[in-house]
């Protein structure tokens, strides 16, 4: 997949995504809390709400799979996929509700991400011409 802002900034993608993601966790419970009467009367979130999850999921996983691809440091790739599959654990448990998951966790994984990315722009910028295709 040779989207540009993927192969050029994947790591300011996955900044972004990440914090969206952190955001839409964050801002649920009040955005609902908000609207009680409508949830009490419809019985469930909105779709296009629920499917943020699933978008940011996406777009995480395209700027982890080019950041892994041109970091300086190989351990970063074990952080960064060990990082994405806790936060797909833990939105498909939170879709499924298979195991009592701490709605905190979330906030960790995506905060997680977020400062990998940060880190992997700062500090493993490969620089060399195999990097860059």
């Amino acid at each position: 997949m040779n989207i540009p802002l993927v192969r050029n900034n994947s790591d300011t993608l996955g900044i972004i995504a990440s914090s969206l993601c952190l955001v839409h966790c964050l801002a649920t419970p009040f955005l609902f809390l908000a609207h009680t009467g409508l949830i009490i009367s419809e019985g469930t979130h909105p779709i296009w709400w629920k499917s943020l999850d699933f978008i940011f999921l996406g777009l995480s996983f395209m700027a982890i799979r080019r950041s892994s691809k041109t970091t300086s440091k190989p351990k970063m790739k074990y952080a960064f996929w060990i990082s994405w599959l806790l936060l797909f654990v833990i939105v498909i448990n939170e879709k499924l509700s298979m195991f009592p998951i701490p709605e905190e966790t979330i906030y960790l994984a995506s905060s997680l991400l977020v400062v990998l990315h940060v880190y992997n722009l700062k500090y493993c910028q490969c620089e060399q011409e195999c990097c860059k295709h």
